[in-house]
């Protein structure tokens, strides 16, 4: 007759429930997985799918009360750990946000905003395009497998019990200063531009006051900017995907892995 001792069938249930957690919490923050519109039931139950799929591929875990102060800390730490991994795809999303607040501010189109599904925020209408156009880029780079893939090779480098104090917090940190550097590497150049056309029609103003630069200025600021994001768009993949290798390399560097 097959026995199994209570030390054992934790260690099963171990296998398929800390890796949920991790998994599950990255879901609800990841890019397109943790899209509102995915019903929460959903999102559970492909956590849980890929938890039992990847439970064979990951080491030995640890046999815990499941009552006890432990386990909650373990519980706790799953939720943390998957949630500040899954903060790096949502920052290189927020660049092309970032990016598109920007421009919109040069051109004169910061009052121009529309409803964000994802952060339930009022963004500009630029920063909804560059927001749309950085998921499509990210879906068809794969990241969302890459980020799955990190996910499960955490587990390797990250073992459930850990503990939270040998968190790479620098790499966190780090993380805020690259976005506003990507974003602002990435309209610098439009930016300029737009700066010139301003300026230029200041001299304009004083020189010949006559002008009515508030008719003229407008649109003319409106069609340098839409082909000053024309030019940007043109070689936003490339640099999209420099700025992804990026953030996938910061992310295991975050949980002590090696890019």
């Amino acid at each position: 007759m097959l026995e199994i001792s209570a030390t054992e069938l934790l260690q099963t249930c171990g296998r398929v429930w800390w890796p949920f957690l991790r998994i599950g919490s990255a879901f609800a923050v990841l890019p397109l997985l943790g899209y509102p519109l995915i019903p929460i039931q959903v999102r559970i139950l492909l956590a849980l799918l890929l938890a039992i799929l990847a439970a064979p591929l990951l080491p030995a875990m640890p046999a815990v009360d499941p009552l006890s102060l432990h386990a909650i800390f373990l519980s706790l730490e799953q939720i943390f750990l998957g949630t500040m991994m899954a903060l790096f795809p949502v920052c290189l999303i927020q660049v092309l946000v970032l990016t598109g607040e920007l421009l919109s501010m040069q051109m004169g189109l910061s009052m121009a905003r529309m409803n964000d599904p994802i952060n339930g925020l009022a963004i500009p209408v630029l920063g909804s395009f560059f927001s749309n156009m950085g998921l499509l880029l990210y879906a068809s780079m794969n990241g969302h497998l890459v980020m799955l893939e990190v996910l499960v090779e955490s587990f390797r480098v990250w073992h459930v019990g850990a503990g939270l104090f040998e968190v790479n917090a620098a790499s966190l940190i780090q993380l805020f200063s690259w976005l506003m550097a990507a974003a602002l590497m990435l309209s610098l150049p439009a930016m300029t531009a737009m700066y010139l056309v301003n300026f230029t029609f200041g001299v304009l103003s004083r020189v010949a006051p006559s002008l009515n630069i508030f008719v003229l200025g407008f649109p003319m600021a409106l069609i340098c900017g839409l082909f000053c994001i024309l030019l940007t768009i043109s070689g936003l993949p490339d640099r999209f995907a420099s700025l992804a290798q990026d953030i996938f390399l910061s992310v295991r560097s975050y949980y002590g892995g090696k890019g």
